[in-house]
């Protein structure tokens, strides 16, 4: 029997496949301040998070909340120009409502990015980091709840969330664009607020390089459906107690501003250079 999670996600997929032409076989998710890489693709529709009945909306400046559909770098691509996160007040299975979307479309391979903290004190504002691996902290795993079989099993294995031939494809394409890009582990926090100095510090003790509200929630939920994961983020500020500037939204903006020629210029490498599934 279907879930009512399940049934959610069905009814929304459906509104959506009715109005696209395209059959995208790449997902990619921009985060806060990186909205402005949609301007790369060859658009070809567009669906607004609010046209989409049951669809949670974005509440965050600087995400559109809308699908783009179209080619970008000769593939198939759908877009998501913001995201929804759980401090907005939405149930987890909500807020990975949009990524399960592009699932049931037929993507078979994801890019998640995010703005994030540095932990580690070497990832500097400007930083790009690929995500080897996350953790999550405080946050409700979006597969809490009976199973909807249709999506995955329900024990779905976690050793190798963010796939290890799409990180060789991510490596690459920042050396052959001459783009520096760090490694290391996200940790995401449930936010709004910033975290404190003492948390930070406890959280670079659990092997956290960088932090954010997002991300982690939504590979699980994509890791549940077999999709290929790849995770890049943008580190736009150091963390509480790495520096004695307030942390501030308008900084996460100004930083992913700063470097998006170098990410527009990876992203587009790594989907040129993408395998088909």
């Amino acid at each position: 029997m279907s879930t009512p999670v399940y049934e959610k996600l069905k009814h929304c997929t459906d509104q959506v496949a009715s109005r696209i032409r395209t059959r995208p076989e790449i997902g990619i998710v921009l985060g806060s301040g990186l909205g402005a890489f949609g301007s790369q693709m060859n658009v070809r529709e567009i669906v607004n998070y609010g046209e989409i009945d049951g669809f949670p909306t974005s509440t965050v400046k600087g995400h559109s909340g809308r699908y783009l559909f179209g080619e970008l770098e000769g593939r198939q691509v759908v877009m998501m120009q913001g995201r929804v996160h759980y401090y907005e007040g939405y149930d987890m299975t909500d807020v990975v409502l949009p990524v399960r979307l592009m699932g049931m479309l037929g993507i078979r391979t994801i890019l998640l990015t995010n703005a994030a903290g540095g932990i580690n004190p070497t990832f500097g504002p400007g930083t790009l980091m690929m995500i080897r691996d996350h953790i999550s902290v405080y946050v409700p795993s979006p597969l809490r709840g009976p199973n909807a079989e249709e999506l995955g099993t329900r024990f779905p294995d976690m050793s190798h969330v963010y796939d290890p031939g799409l990180q060789d494809v991510i490596r690459t394409s920042a050396q052959e664009e001459g783009i520096a890009l760090r490694e290391g582990v996200y940790i995401q926090l449930p936010g709004p607020n910033f975290e404190t100095p003492s948390e930070i510090a406890a959280y670079r003790t659990l092997g956290a390089d960088a932090a954010g509200m997002s991300t982690a929630c939504e590979a699980t939920a994509m890791n549940h459906m077999g999709i290929r994961i790849g995770g890049i983020s943008c580190i736009t500020n150091m963390a509480a107690g790495l520096n004695s500037a307030p942390l501030t939204h308008e900084e996460v903006q100004e930083t992913a501003d700063r470097v998006a020629a170098d990410f527009t210029r990876l992203l587009k490498a790594v989907v040129r250079s993408c395998p088909a599934v």
